[in-house]
């Protein structure tokens, strides 16, 4: 037994390792179930009780050398795989962490406002949780609109003096706070999250996102109107876009528009993303009506102004071509994925 650790750790001094696998192999040569050391205790059981001491002392001592040999061993692969090691690769590649990527929504919000605040808008925003003055009160909705009625709007408290809390159903209530705080001339952008009680499908959800624009000021004019959102629909759908104002209502403006925006996919031509029309319906504008600017203590007699909203979720249907509005909500990476470079 004497000569066989001897021999063992003759053998221990010339032994070198390349990886981890190699240690551990070692490790289970000598120190394993099976290994050398088990064998040479189990021998040791056969060992005359007068000689019991030295040769337990000789095995324990034979276990610690190899035990020390083995951590040796796992010290200097860590010394040369370590980064200050001289053998390093510095020219290999390290590993990229992948990256994340804004939303449709925020990359297309966040271009509608950038474009506005090329020409004097700036950014105004309100709370979600509203009342029914900011809301339909202030903008001219008569009490019998609508509008007001359950199926449309999710009120949170029905009050006794008739202005409940309610989730917004436009950021239009942002335009009323910020006309009764401010005084003309006043140009802003009210992008934000607004709520409907809508059954969801492909065209519609509960949950949605506009963006909408107000101006007041001495002067100002339909003419005004039309070339500012000429100007957006060039910079948002490229130079070739064209708009058209349609006759519309809506309670707020006097007179009131939708405006239409060339089918940028067929330009013009016709398809089934524009019906055939070659028009593409994205938002809806007009003069605000002397009673608002009145009710948020602005003289009508004095100021004029326009005002126009917009779903970031329809500009971003049209700008990408997703044919299905909920994907904006499922979270989908692969879905996500795809907008990582558009911005």
């Amino acid at each position: 037994m004497k000569q066989i650790i001897e021999n063992v750790l003759l053998e221990l001094q010339n032994v070198k390792a390349t990886s981890v696998q190699e240690v551990e192999q070692l490790k289970i040569k000598y120190l394993g179930k099976k290994g050398l050391l088990a064998g040479l205790f189990e021998e040791f059981k056969q060992v005359p009780n007068e000689e019991k001491r030295k040769f337990g002392a000789l095995l324990n001592d034979f276990k610690t050398k190899i035990e020390e040999k083995i951590e040796e061993l796992k010290n200097g692969l860590e010394s040369v795989h370590s980064p200050d090691a001289k053998n390093d690769d510095l020219t290999k590649p390290s590993n990229l962490l992948s990256l994340g990527s804004l939303h449709p929504l925020s990359i297309v919000k966040n271009e509608i406002v950038e474009i506005f605040s090329r020409i004097g808008y700036v950014v105004a925003e309100g709370p979600e949780i509203e009342d029914d003055r900011h809301v339909f009160g202030a903008l001219n909705f008569p009490p019998e609109h609508p509008a007001r009625d359950m199926q449309d709007t999710f009120f949170i408290e029905l009050r006794e003096d008739d202005n409940h809390a309610l989730l917004r159903t436009h950021t239009s209530s942002v335009q009323v706070r910020t006309m009764e705080k401010q005084q003309p001339p006043i140009r802003i952008i009210a992008p934000g999250r607004v709520f409907r009680n809508e059954a969801i499908s492909a065209r519609a959800h509960c949950i949605f996102h506009q963006v909408e624009g107000l101006y007041i000021d001495k002067g100002v004019s339909f003419a005004d109107l039309k070339q500012s959102l000429l100007y957006f629909a060039k910079e948002m759908f490229g130079e070739q876009t064209k708009i058209r104002l349609r006759p519309s209502y809506f309670p707020f403006t006097e007179p009131s528009a939708e405006m239409d925006v060339s089918c940028n996919l067929c330009e013009g031509k016709g398809c089934n993303i524009c019906k055939g029309t070659g028009w593409l319906e994205i938002m809806g504008c007009g003069m605000i009506d002397p009673n608002v600017l009145d009710a948020s203590g602005i003289d009508s007699n004095v100021y004029s102004g326009f005002a126009f909203g917009m779903g970031i979720e329809r500009i971003a249907m049209l700008k990408y071509d997703i044919k299905d509005l909920r994907l904006y909500f499922e979270n989908d990476l692969r879905f996500l994925k795809q907008f990582s470079s558009a911005y």
